[in-house]
């Protein structure tokens, strides 16, 4: 069966290379020398964000188990991560708006690093604190550098196509490449080094101090609205009136919410659909396959977002279809496949199948990040960018710590067939979304405008 995962892994490797290789003048962007040295810049301090994150996850568990702590107290260590991003990441991720987009970068490196640090205490109370500090700082990586990135695009004056292809590089990279090569280093460190299951959190800190060193030596600062006169909770008003007044922002986050739910209950399911007799697999190997098929994805989304003809909002319908279908693989092979009953060995054939379709779920994955964050960049209004999006994250992290807490009360046939059902919502959503886009196209509206009228509305009220 080893064969196996290396013809996939190798598959997956080939067409990524192909794809990469064959790109025509009409799958380019031709851009300028000054751009492009600023998107080399963000790729660079991306990747490296990326890196610190990439190099945690795969021991957070592991290293949680090695100091005792049962199963039960390890899912209230991942609540509390999912909770704290919920509540504390919201506010300091909206500040961003107000006191600077860099400096909620430099907030994401200094927070995530005393996370890192609080990992070499087996204390609950200590490791309880780094997932509080951990859920912040995951709001902040989610938001600050895409704002960032977004305002000071449009402050050099930059053709607004050539974002499409800054997200889709930082896609490829930041969660595909950097991925791969964060799982075999941490591997090193623990296995072949045998440095313990902290060191890839030591590495991770090493990795985040280089990035904010990059960030404080070569980043100005943006802002979304730096008005003195306004507060926190008007800030946050100013936000779900903008939500509230615009469609497009409400199914955007709809569509979000419903794609990111199901995708970190695909991350915490995929083990267990493929080993539900205790198989032995090898899951650093099938990771590194699944962002292989990720970067797949990035590199289909880079050739579509290259032709200015194609608009995301239709192709986006058609990857959340493709999405829905390939995390029902495990329900379909549950009903016509038997089931085996023999403990242990490798990889069943019903698993084999499903393998195929969480690639092809995988490669949804990596349409679907470069595509979203040219959706939010169009549609959010600037000055509210950072709070709204953490606005988005909030049933998103209500949704994930639901399916933790009740992560073994159902099924897992059950568990994808609602993540199925979520992505098949997502792509009627869509398809709204792009009615929305086509008939506005003759009377277009934007916040400035919706600004306007409310400050000429203001002294009537008055």
């Amino acid at each position: 069966m080893e064969f196996f995962y290396y013809l996939v892994f190798g598959a997956f490797g080939a067409v990524v290379l192909v794809l990469e290789l064959s790109k025509t003048s009409k799958d380019r962007i031709n851009t300028s020398t000054a751009f492009n040295s600023f998107k080399n810049n963000y790729l660079v301090v991306y990747s490296l964000m990326m890196a610190g994150d990439w190099l945690q996850g795969p021991y957070v568990y592991y290293l949680y188990s090695q100091y005792g702590y049962g199963k039960g107290e390890i899912g209230q260590l991942f609540i509390a991560g999912f909770g704290s991003s919920m509540l504390f990441g919201t506010i300091v991720g909206s500040l961003a708006d107000k006191q600077g987009r860099k400096r909620a970068c430099i907030t994401y490196c200094i927070t995530y690093i005393l996370s890192c640090f609080t990992k070499h205490s087996p204390l609950y109370k200590v490791l309880m604190l780094g997932r509080v500090l951990g859920g912040i700082a995951t709001s902040l990586l989610f938001s600050a550098f895409e704002s960032w990135l977004v305002a000071e695009h449009n402050k050099r004056g930059f053709d607004q196509q050539w974002l499409s292809l800054t997200f889709s590089k930082a896609i490829f990279l930041g969660n595909g490449l950097v991925a791969i090569l964060a799982g075999l280093f941490g591997n090193l460190l623990v296995d072949t080094f045998s440095f313990g299951p902290v060191a890839p959190f030591d590495a991770a800190a090493c990795f985040l101090a280089i990035g904010m060193a990059i960030i404080l030596s070569s980043w100005t600062e943006n802002y979304g609205d730096p008005s003195e006169s306004k507060d926190l909770l008007t800030q946050f008003k100013g936000a779900a009136v903008a939500i509230a007044s615009d469609e497009k922002i409400v199914l955007l986050g709809a569509i979000q919410s419903l794609f990111e739910g199901s995708m970190y209950t695909f991350v915490f399911l995929w083990t267990p659909a493929l080993s539900p007799n205790d198989e032995d697999i090898p899951h650093g190997f099938i990771f590194a396959t699944f962002m292989l098929a990720s970067m797949l994805g990035s590199s289909i989304a880079s050739r579509l977002m290259a032709r200015s003809s194609l608009k995301v909002e239709s192709y986006m319908q058609i990857v959340f279809a493709i999405s829905a279908v390939s995390l029902f693989s495990p329900v379909v092979t549950n009903l016509l496949v038997p089931p085996s009953g023999v403990k242990g060995g490798s990889i069943s054939f019903s698993g084999c199948i499903q393998l195929f379709g969480f690639c092809a779920f995988e490669a949804c994955v990596g349409i679907f990040w470069p595509s979203i964050m040219k959706m939010r960049s169009q549609y959010i209004p600037e000055e509210a960018r950072s709070t709204i999006m953490n606005f988005f994250r909030i049933p998103l992290n209500i949704f994930v710590c639901v399916v933790l807490y009740n992560v073994d009360a159902f099924p897992i046939t059950v568990m994808f067939g609602m993540c199925s059902i979520f992505l098949f919502v997502a792509s009627i959503l869509q398809k709204r979304l792009m009615v929305i886009v086509e008939s506005q196209k003759s009377k277009p509206q934007d916040w400035a405008s919706h600004r306007e009228r409310e400050t000429e509305a203001e002294p009537l009220n008055a």
